[in-house]
């Protein structure tokens, strides 16, 4: 008998050490970067990944970091971002991030180091009960105690991560199951659990239900939310034709920014806490909601007996147990946007030709009306820079350079979503869900590892800047020019709002009494420290900030106690905003004017 040595020459090259079947895994999966921190439980990893040139490793300065700017890399590209970490500590540092992609959606996959099998359970060095304390904030994890599921598990990872509502995964891999030998299976001779089959087609009988109701609707209204966005491109292109199709008002939640044109005509800004006037009030009064993509949450509805109260409500969305979990809806789709919006628009054009629609000019001027009223109207100073004014100049002057934009969290996060305007969707990143301070930063270096070439600027606030300022060292060394532009008040702006309108004006250690010079900071790094103070200087420092080429921290120093309006108090209804004094006094002059010309 013929001894066939090609093959047992293939089926040596399937036998591998744990370490090497995680790499080749991760390069099998297409990844090409990923964010991670060594440490004793992984390490052989990290000595599998420095023998090879396929999958490049950003070191970070700290494990949150590493997520956060796996979450960056993933909500730029729609890839899966990849974090990997030690036992322990790395996985604790991780839970943050974890949690963070898992409210927002966001495909991750975590593989941590674990002490060897023989010592789980004896209080280790180092041992952390990983699945314990991740399987809450995790769509799925697991342990890994046999080297040849461990290629398995892995593919099986990145399929759940971003299938259905995309979301973090985490692989526990112990240091002894990285040594061992196995065998590697390639992906395409996985098959998908079949517990885990997310539905992506819409029932018809509820398509055309939706259809009909939005023919018949008098005062319509599209509440589209990051759904739209993870769906991908066909469902944005899909949802800007519904839009045109039905000349529907859309607004949109803080993460689905982007997905409609915030230049065109029919958008009416983002709704929510700080969302406009016009978006608020067109959903409180609304007859017919098609909400696309979105949950519902807190910030959105408001007082919830108080919220649509005559709306009829369509929720399309890929996750079921986010239909009907805090709002009833009347007609309940379950699947991926981009099938079921493309089955609408198709019954759209079979029955609207034959059916009268109701005339909506009456609605477009009601919304005109709350448009007129400038709820983002503000106070100017010649003086000092307002950070209204900060954001407006930002986007003039790097609107051309189709910039991406990460936020820190805080009152510079809402007045980027209110002033900036964004017409594309994956070019705002931001922490909607859990409000993680030291997510803007790190999520920036990971959108500028994708996007070597484009312009990226991370919008903080001094407090939040400070919490993984450290990652200034991993932008240095991997010549990562991110923009970070710091709106200075000297407080934690959110927090002293609060304290200010909620608790008797009680400003309970919000100030920031010793804060570095950041100019210095960013220089003892390596970078570049830009500080502007005065309106009249702005622009020219602003330029200044876009042409350098290399990180860049900057201090805008912007009037202390400005307060982010509108605003609508937790608990209360949409019709129940606080605006400014500025947009009051203009709403009363407006009121004035009409009045005149009646009497005229």
């Amino acid at each position: 008998m013929k001894h066939d040595h090609k093959t047992e020459e293939a089926a040596d090259r399937r036998k591998m050490s744990g370490a090497e079947i995680v790499v080749q895994a991760l390069t099998d999966q297409g990844v090409k970067h990923i964010f991670g921190y060594p440490g004793g439980s992984i390490l052989p990893i990290f000595d599998e990944i420095y023998q090879q040139d396929k999958v490049r490793h950003i070191l970070v300065r700290h494990e949150q970091a590493a997520g956060h700017a796996a979450e960056g890399y993933a909500r730029t590209t729609g890839k899966v971002g990849v974090m990997l970490v030690t036992s322990g500590p790395g996985v604790t540092n991780a839970v943050t991030p974890l949690q963070d992609a898992l409210l927002d959606s966001v495909p991750l996959v975590c593989v941590s180091g674990q002490v060897s099998t023989t010592l789980i359970g004896s209080d280790a060095f180092q041992e952390a009960d990983t699945v314990s304390i991740t399987r809450p904030c995790t769509k799925h994890n697991w342990l890994v105690k046999d080297v040849n599921d461990l290629s398995r598990i892995i593919h099986e990872a990145f399929y759940i991560a971003r299938s259905g509502r995309p979301g973090p995964v985490l692989v526990d891999i112990p240091k002894n199951v990285q040594f061992a030998y196995g065998i590697y299976t390639e992906p395409k001779s996985i098959t998908p659990r079949m517990s885990y089959q997310p539905q992506l087609d819409g029932e018809t009988q509820a398509i055309n239900c939706a259809v009909n109701l939005l023919c018949a609707a008098r005062k319509p209204v599209i509440y589209s939310g990051g759904g739209v966005i993870n769906s991908g491109a066909d469902a944005v292109h899909l949802l800007r034709e519904l839009v045109n199709i039905g000349n529907f008002p859309i607004t949109s939640t803080l993460m689905g920014l982007g997905a409609y044109p915030a230049s065109k005509e029919n958008w009416l800004g983002m709704l929510g806490m700080h969302g406009t006037y016009e978006a608020n009030m067109a959903m409180h009064d609304c007859d017919v909601m098609l909400a696309v993509g979105a949950r519902f949450d807190d910030r959105i509805t408001g007082r919830l007996d108080a919220f649509s109260p005559d709306a009829k409500i369509i929720h399309i969305d890929i996750d079921p147990s986010s239909i009907n979990k805090n709002v009833h809806v009347d007609v309940p789709i379950v699947g991926d946007v981009a099938h079921i919006l493309k089955d609408m628009i198709a019954r759209f054009r079979i029955i609207c030709p034959n059916i009268k629609q109701p005339d909506r000019n009456v609605w477009w001027r009601q919304i005109n009306t709350w448009r007129a009223r400038r709820s983002l109207a503000y106070r100017n100073n010649a003086d000092v820079i307002m950070p209204q004014y900060a954001i407006e100049r930002l986007y003039a002057l790097t609107k051309d350079h189709k910039p991406y934009l990460t936020t820190e969290v805080g009152q510079h996060q809402m007045w980027t979503a209110q002033y900036f305007g964004f017409d594309e969707p994956n070019h705002w990143m931001t922490s909607g869900g859990l409000g993680t301070m030291g997510y803007g930063f790190p999520a920036a270096i990971g959108v500028q590892i994708a996007r070597p070439d484009d312009l990226v600027v991370c919008v903080a606030g001094d407090a939040s800047i400070q919490m993984n300022i450290q990652e200034l060292s991993t932008a240095i060394q991997y010549d990562v020019p991110v923009k970070i532009f710091i709106l200075n008040n000297h407080y934690m702006g959110m927090v002293r709002q609060w304290q200010q309108l909620l608790h008797g004006n009680r400003l309970s250690h919000s100030y920031m009494e010793a804060l570095p010079d950041f100019v210095r900071l960013a220089e003892a790094y390596g970078a570049v420290g830009i500080r502007c103070s005065k309106p009249e200087e702005l622009d020219d420092k602003i330029r200044q900030m876009i042409v350098c080429d290399g990180p860049v921290l900057f201090d805008c120093c912007v009037v202390s106690l400005e307060n982010c309006f509108p605003m609508i108090p937790s608990g209360r209804a949409h019709n129940e905003m606080l605006l400014s004094d500025e947009a009051t006094n203009e709403m009363m002059a407006d009121a004035i004017n009409v009045q005149g010309r009646l009497l005229v």
